[in-house]
């Protein structure tokens, strides 16, 4: 039991110092066709204070640079724009990231044609080229938003470790269903309202807010490990709905950062919400399953493990909570 938590608490320590929401935060690259051939580029590298990562954007051999690049540091990322004459235009031509497949991290290309249809692609370190479409499909527009949502969650350590907390307190299975399914409906609502513009909040009080969320149920484990009984331990799907409309704001202050295509709408916000659900129930299906395969593998009092963890994920949180208070300005 003793080296089994340390075990644990070496995990926690190198959580403390590595996980940090959005580390692996795609690059971006935008591409306007603003009159015929002609376009205007906007590329996002991830950047650490005046440190940026490698990675460039290799156009075909048919276009010539128009106006030169402009650049600057923006919050968390370099920012470069440069307009490009392209003979022809980029219909069936290749675009490639340099630099990209000696990362591990992934490039976002948004091509937004002069008749307004869009081509969206997500580009990997094993696949760092795209060939632009010549007419964008629904089909690779939902694909690509698909696994765009699925990616966000499973990198959203906060957002994983709110639904982890919840499956420590609940210990149910018809509330837990319940309590999931509310979160769900209630981070759905506010993705597609921050997404779609109807709504909106400033994203760094929200990612404090996050933080708190999963203090606030590490620390109701802690009281129902004690024999509390409150509101929380009542109606566990009332609080998991209020915050998950908070959660909801995050979701889709990442998706407005991406974007939407303007003629696939409703399909592209349908897909990466199926796609960040679908990641949050894998999670969740993985999670339940070592957590009964841990309980038949080492015999002891679970409550007790269950009192630890919650004081880990309390300590994790409080510390992103300063962190991100920290980071206001």
């Amino acid at each position: 039991m003793i080296r089994f938590l340390n075990l644990v608490a070496g995990c926690f320590l190198l959580l403390v110092s590595a996980a940090c929401p959005h580390e692996l935060r795609p690059a971006f690259l935008e591409i306007n066709e603003i009159v015929p051939a002609r376009y205007a580029i906007t590329w996002k590298v991830p950047a650490r204070g005046d440190a940026r990562m490698a990675l460039y954007v290799r156009l075909p051999e048919t276009c010539r640079q128009e106006v030169e690049p402009v650049g600057g540091f923006i919050e968390t990322a370099y920012v470069s724009r440069w307009q490009m004459e392209c003979v022809g235009g980029l219909a069936g031509q290749v675009i490639s990231i340099d630099g990209l497949s000696s990362t591990y991290t992934d490039a976002l290309a948004k091509i937004v044609n002069l008749d307004g249809t869009t081509q969206t692609s997500r580009i990997s370190p094993d696949f760092p080229d795209l060939t632009v479409a010549a007419t964008p499909t629904a089909f690779g527009t939902a694909r690509t938003y698909f696994f765009l949502g699925v990616q966000h969650i499973m990198l959203g350590i906060d957002h994983l470790l709110f639904v982890f907390a919840l499956l420590l307190l609940i210990r149910k299975p018809k509330a837990l269903l319940l309590t999931i399914t509310s979160f769900t409906v209630a981070h759905s609502i506010t993705l597609a309202f921050a997404a779609l513009g109807i709504a909106s909040a400033p994203q760094p009080p929200v990612e404090a807010l996050v933080a708190l969320s999963i203090m606030f149920v590490a620390s109701e484990i802690i009281r129902a490990n004690r024999g509390s009984i409150d509101l929380s331990s009542r109606y566990p799907w009332l609080i998991s709905f209020l915050f998950g409309l908070l959660h909801g704001f995050g979701f889709g202050g990442a998706l407005r950062e991406i974007g939407l295509p303007q003629k696939d709408v409703p399909l592209a916000l349908l897909t990466f919400n199926l796609g960040v659900e679908a990641g949050q129930l894998i999670f969740v299906a993985v999670a339940l399953v070592a957590m009964a395969s841990f309980r038949l593998l080492f015999p002891f009092d679970v409550s007790r493990l269950r009192f630890w963890l919650a004081y880990l994920i309390g300590t994790l949180s409080a510390f992103w909570l300063v962190q991100r208070v920290a980071g206001f300005g």
